[in-house]
């Protein structure tokens, strides 16, 4: 069997390409910086509680403004907040490193968040705006590929780079990626002028972002997210409790990553040929997913770690792809980017609910039941998303490959 190409067809791929590489700029910002914190917390002899603030400003930025840049996007266009995005990412990286005072770190993170939260709905707007419809599930596939990777790469490269030259080379590496990733979207991305917009009330806002064309691959999204944190922070603390080395619960979490991101494509690709919708292929994720938690929970020692963090990894691949897909086919083309920040704090959401859930599950029933809990939650949802019929896709005006006029 042919192996997918990791995204749109050829002729879509040079203007996609930037946008891919956003999303692994704050994917690697966020993941580079984060995994280094514990030891600057502790050269600075400072508190938990710092390192807590410090590790929760960025996503807590993203969680407050995603939406508002966003609704933004809908109004000016998704090119002009990408752009910026990047700008400004750059912008408060290099002002981290040029301040020379490392006590700003938290100013600094807090700064790229507000960023990321600009340009990462703008991008995955613009994904579906510019890849043709019957191929959004590679072109997200491809999307979500280069995000684990950046997931993959931040905690490594971003460790190679403080212990070369500390937080200021890792932020400097920062700002010039940001800087020429924009640079690269300003060139070979098209303008793609905002849609016409129907009118809106609260009541109408409300109404579209509890209807099951948003509310499933929302919830999909937010729970494999869940599940990719308990797989990153709770997994390798089981397997430390066996008796495991850091090398060993290095590997698992690796394989975790590496099965995303490779996932990811041929879900898409399976998307787009019509052997597989977007319902199956979210409850089938939320359903590895929960298979993989519970593997990791009940069998003990490496073959337990290794197999569950495999299978969350797949099942995570396999539902991430689809469930953006099924949200560009389903959302108002014109609020597509209120649709898309709004999604976006949903994972926001699971990536944090997700830990504490195992964490307070935990602390009544042990780490094991803590994860078994979650595999109940992962698998109810996915029973949910498979019983529900999916609604129509929502008329698309979206047109790949150049801008849209607004009338």
């Amino acid at each position: 069997m042919t192996a997918p190409s990791p995204g749109p067809p050829f002729t879509t791929r040079w203007v996609v390409a930037p946008l891919y590489a956003a999303g692994f700029v704050t994917a690697f910002g966020a993941h580079s910086i984060a995994a280094n914190l514990g030891a600057y917390t502790h050269d600075q002899h400072a508190s938990l509680l710092a390192l807590g603030v410090l590790l929760a400003v960025y996503d807590g930025a993203e969680v407050v403004l995603k939406p508002v840049f966003g609704a933004l996007t809908d109004r000016v266009g998704p090119r002009p907040v990408l752009l910026g995005g990047l700008i400004a990412f750059a912008g408060f990286s290099v002002a981290f490193v040029l301040a020379a005072n490392p006590t700003l770190v938290g100013l600094a993170r807090l700064g790229q968040g507000a960023a990321a939260a600009a340009f990462s709905p703008a991008a995955g707007v613009l994904v579906a705006r510019l890849a043709p419809p019957r191929t959004h599930g590679r072109a997200f596939g491809g999307y979500g590929m280069f995000k684990s990777l950046g997931y993959t790469a931040g905690p490594l490269l971003g460790g190679a780079l403080v212990t070369l030259g500390g937080f200021p080379v890792l932020f400097t590496t920062l700002g010039l990626l940001a800087i020429t990733v924009a640079i690269w979207a300003g060139v070979a991305v098209p303008a793609a002028a905002p849609l016409p917009r129907d009118r809106q009330t609260v009541a109408d806002l409300a109404r579209r972002l509890s209807g099951r064309g948003f509310l499933a691959p929302t919830v999909s999204l937010a729970a494999t997210t869940g599940a990719l944190a308990v797989g990153v922070g709770f997994l390798p603390l089981r397997g430390a409790a066996a008796g495991l080395n850091p090398l060993q619960t290095g590997i698992a979490v690796s394989m975790l990553a590496a099965a995303c991101a490779l996932v990811q494509p041929f879900a898409g690709h399976a998307r787009d040929t019509a052997r597989l919708t977007d319902a199956a292929g979210m409850a089938g994720g939320l359903g590895l997913s929960a298979a993989g938690l519970t593997i990791a929970a009940l069998l003990p020692g490496l073959p337990g770690l290794l197999a569950g963090e495999l299978v969350i990894g797949i099942g995570v691949g396999l539902a991430t792809p689809l469930g953006f897909a099924a949200l560009a086919a389903h959302a108002d083309p014109g609020r597509l980017g209120q649709t898309m920040g709004a999604a976006e704090v949903g994972r926001e959401l699971g990536d944090a609910g997700g830990p504490l859930l195992v964490a307070a599950l935990g602390t009544v029933a042990t780490l094991t039941g803590g994860l078994l809990g979650l595999a109940v939650l992962l698998a109810a949802a996915g029973v949910t998303i498979s019983c529900v019929p999916t609604p129509p896709a929502a008329p698309s005006n979206l047109e790949p490959h150049g801008p849209s006029t607004k009338t």
